[in-house]
């Protein structure tokens, strides 16, 4: 029989998802998350709603009956050394709080292999390629010294492109999944690391679920690839759509911000995936912009980051000045990613001097 894996996650939100599949395949996972998730987590499971081809109505999985137990708790009392693999599934800001950062530290100090879920790569995994120049972009991130003792051997980048969220009439332990693609993860350096995923893989892979009777797949699968490159093909939908969201006096939805302008759209899209080239990747590894364009006819609400921001946020993700940064370092720029982070930077700084802290 496979061996069934423990699994910290760093996060609940994006981290639920990946616990309840995980969970659905055997493998036991812990949330590190704010005390009212914990404790409502703890009590009545986390919640994870998703659509299934066949099914007319969205699907609920709670981790209280899958053959994994999922459990929730404060960072403070978070241990990586007890885990097999650790999962970053936090927004990037949120790595500067004291207690994150020196859960993190600890995890550097554990040598357990680490995969990363969120939209901006941890500055340890950028390190893994060659074609970057990592001190040209610490500069996009909240907290870069929260990511110096996380060895680039140990880490690796799953790219979060299921488009998921929590209904805001909905208790904090709902998680309900809008677009129910897969999971892509690069595989580590270490090819006994990258056997842990892939074992998950598998085991995601054969789940089957019951609904009214009939036996379903789930969407929503963790895919496994060679290349590092795979998941940065995020960055060009990012560009193209999420921080597109961000007007200079409202929000629009991500299918506004990709359809109102298509030929915009498709430019700046096609601009990430040359930079990504340039650093090293191959066409092959990257997603076409008529197939990222079909998906978010779907997305009908603005990203997370636009939402953040109008919601007051002071940080969020700043995957836009990453881009930047790195594209500079290559002698490449872009007028419609400079519009884009001029944006961005004029909330926040409307947002913080709003809260106090400009």
């Amino acid at each position: 029989m496979a061996k069934k894996f423990k699994i910290l996650y760093l996060g609940a939100s994006y981290g639920s998802l990946l616990a309840a599949k995980a969970a659905l395949g055997g493998h036991s996972g812990h949330l590190v998350c704010l005390p009212e998730e914990a404790n409502l987590i703890n009590s009545e499971g986390a919640i994870v709603r998703l659509p299934v081809r066949g099914v007319d109505r969205l699907v609920e999985l709670n981790t209280r009956d899958m053959p994994g137990k999922v459990t929730a708790g404060a960072p403070e009392k978070a241990n990586p050394a007890d885990y097999d693999l650790v999962v970053l599934a936090m927004q990037e800001p949120q790595y500067r709080v004291p207690v994150v950062k020196d859960l993190l530290n600890k995890l550097g100090d554990s040598r357990k292999p680490c995969m990363s879920i969120m939209n901006m790569p941890p500055l340890t995994y950028l390190k893994r390629i060659p074609g970057v120049d990592a001190s040209a972009i610490r500069g996009a991130y909240t907290d870069a010294s929260a990511w110096d003792r996380l060895d680039p051997s140990l880490m690796t980048l799953c790219s979060p492109d299921p488009q998921a969220f929590r209904p805001p009439d909905q208790k904090v332990n709902v998680l309900q999944v809008g677009l129910p693609t897969n999971f892509k993860a690069a595989a580590f350096e270490s090819p006994a690391h990258t056997a842990i995923l892939k074992q998950i893989e598998d085991d995601i892979q054969a789940v089957r679920h019951e609904v009214n009777g009939k036996t379903v797949e789930l969407p929503v699968k963790l895919r496994v690839h060679d290349s590092v490159f795979v998941p940065l093909a995020k960055w060009a939908m990012l560009m193209a759509g999420n921080y597109r969201c961000v007007q200079a006096d409202k929000m629009i939805p991500i299918k506004e911000a990709v359809h109102s302008d298509h030929a915009a759209s498709e430019a700046v899209y096609n601009w990430v995936v040359e930079l990504c080239v340039k650093i090293g990747a191959d066409r092959a590894d990257l997603v076409p912009f008529e197939k990222y364009a079909e998906a978010a006819n779907s997305l009908l609400r603005p990203s997370s980051a636009a939402r953040a921001l109008a919601a007051g946020a002071t940080n969020i993700e700043r995957v836009d000045k990453l881009v930047q940064a790195l594209a500079a370092s290559k002698g490449m720029r872009s007028d419609s990613l400079d519009r884009t982070v001029k944006l961005v930077d004029g909330w926040l700084a409307r947002n913080r001097a709003k809260a106090g802290t400009a």
